[in-house]
């Protein structure tokens, strides 16, 4: 049975009972990959390496969108 099917088949049966319906797969991906993240750079820490990962706030800003000016004419 795949991801889908599963579930679509809990979905049902939440109805069934007047449940709440669960996340959909692939909802909460990034939290557990930042999670991790941050678990992994915390052992480094401890562990007396220095934690080399960017910051949120240092990824968010170069993803930015960049104004590019058009030069007139």
């Amino acid at each position: 049975m795949s991801i889908t099917q599963q579930y679509l088949l809990d979905t049902y049966r939440a109805r069934q009972h007047d449940e709440a319906a669960p996340p959909a797969p692939g909802v909460h991906d990034w939290q557990v990959v930042r999670e991790w993240r941050d678990e992994r750079q915390f052992r480094a820490v401890l562990a007396g390496r220095p934690a080399r990962a960017r910051t949120r706030i240092q990824h968010a800003m170069s993803r930015r969108p960049r104004l590019v000016r058009r030069s007139t004419g």
